[in-house]
């Protein structure tokens, strides 16, 4: 079992940063490959970003390149995403996830273990 917990979330202006963080309980951290997911209200979740287990490969959406890295530290059992030049159409609840398959958590939207979430309010 894994618990993921979502920090960083919060009201900011288009074009400022913020960085959400997404802390492991697991001491297996190292064995999940790692996402970002988004929702916006009446909106499907979407992916945002993947990392994989080493933080050797990540992956983003095409509406995040340029703008949005993900990376992680396994020594401290944390994900993160930093999001710079936001924009209102980034405003959404942001979770993140953990999956044994790198490919089903970013092409197959399937995730083993969710986060609860932290919202993210872009402000035009």
């Amino acid at each position: 079992q894994v618990q993921l917990v979502e920090f960083g979330g919060g009201l900011v202006q288009a074009g400022d940063s913020l960085r959400l963080s997404c802390a492991a309980s697991a001491r297996t951290f190292s064995s999940y490959a790692m996402a970002w997911f988004r929702q916006a209200p009446e909106k499907e979740r979407e992916v945002v970003a993947a990392v994989s287990r080493t933080g050797g490969t990540t992956s983003y959406a095409d509406s995040v390149k340029g703008r949005f890295t993900i990376s992680r530290d396994n020594r401290r059992n944390t994900m993160y995403l930093q999001m710079n030049s936001l924009k209102p159409e980034d405003t959404a609840v942001y979770y993140c996830a953990a999956a044994g398959s790198y490919t089903d958590l970013f092409r197959g939207h399937r995730g083993d273990y969710w986060g609860q979430g932290t919202q993210v309010t872009v402000s035009s």
